[in-house]
């Protein structure tokens, strides 16, 4: 309740017409009793009344005005518990608005602070992708240049490398893509673990991607970001990498290309 609400009942208070009432009932009895007293009584024999009989008078001239102003402090007091249950609603309302208000403002700040994290997260995302752009650069000229038994010259990697260099990130990816594509399933396998070399890159694909989709999972209730991610080429050779590392009949040769001392995590 504002202040200006205040001092207007404040205001209206003072100038209840009970009170008034009263107050101008109280006078005219007043004036009443004197003017009969003056008149009928006499001052002198109403001075010179045993006490008893003063007390009876005075009792019987005042029990009127004491019962008026009963009843007014009645209907005083019903108005004063009425303003005093519209000041409790009028905070009540004001408290539950705070609280809404409150609630709309937390709801803000966690809206926020994970669109924070989301764009930290993003960043860190294209930084790993620049990273697996290397690595799969390195996986694929170990298994797809002409010295690998593949079909790639070396005017096609350097292409390769030189658009790696301008922003594309995931050219080598696509290029795996294909060759798995292309592949038979035994063919396939030797792409990403035909060599000790090619195993160490694709555990590394594996390692860094894997850790990237589990830092995005704490901030992606949604999973907007985390499917973007594994759509993308880098996405769809961690998931061929996963499915050669999950498939129990690739287990032995697994063991023989994964050097010793490289810790092949379960997927």
């Amino acid at each position: 309740m504002s202040t200006d609400t205040m001092t207007l009942e404040e205001a209206e208070s003072g100038r209840d017409w009970r009170i008034w009432f009263g107050l101008a009932t109280t006078l005219f009895w007043l004036l009443l009793g004197f003017q009969y007293i003056s008149g009928v009584v006499g001052w002198r024999v109403f001075i010179f009344q045993p006490a008893e009989a003063m007390g009876g008078f005075l009792e019987g001239a005042f029990a009127p005005l004491a019962f008026l102003w009963l009843v007014i402090g009645f209907f005083l007091q019903q108005r004063e518990l009425s303003q005093n249950t519209k000041a409790i609603r009028a905070q009540y309302e004001m408290m539950r608005r705070t609280a809404e208000n409150a609630e709309v403002q937390a709801r803000a700040i966690t809206s926020n602070a994970l669109h924070q994290r989301q764009e930290t997260m993003l960043m860190v995302a294209d930084r790993v992708a620049k990273q697996l752009g290397a690595v799969t650069g390195l996986l694929f000229m170990s298994s797809q240049t002409l010295d690998a038994g593949g079909e790639a010259t070396d005017e096609q990697v350097g292409e390769m490398w030189h658009r790696l260099g301008d922003g594309d990130p995931e050219v080598f990816s696509r290029q795996l893509l294909a060759a798995h594509f292309r592949a038979q399933p035994e063919s396939d396998f030797e792409i990403f673990y035909g060599t000790e070399i090619r195993a160490r890159h694709s555990e590394t694909i594996y390692s860094n991607f894997k850790r990237l989709m589990d830092a995005v999972e704490g901030c992606d209730p949604e999973g907007i970001i985390r499917d973007a991610i594994r759509g993308s080429a880098h996405g769809r050779v961690f998931q061929f990498i996963s499915d050669h590392r999950a498939d129990p009949s690739r287990a032995d040769a697994l063991a023989r290309v994964v050097a010793p001392g490289v810790e092949r995590r379960s997927p």
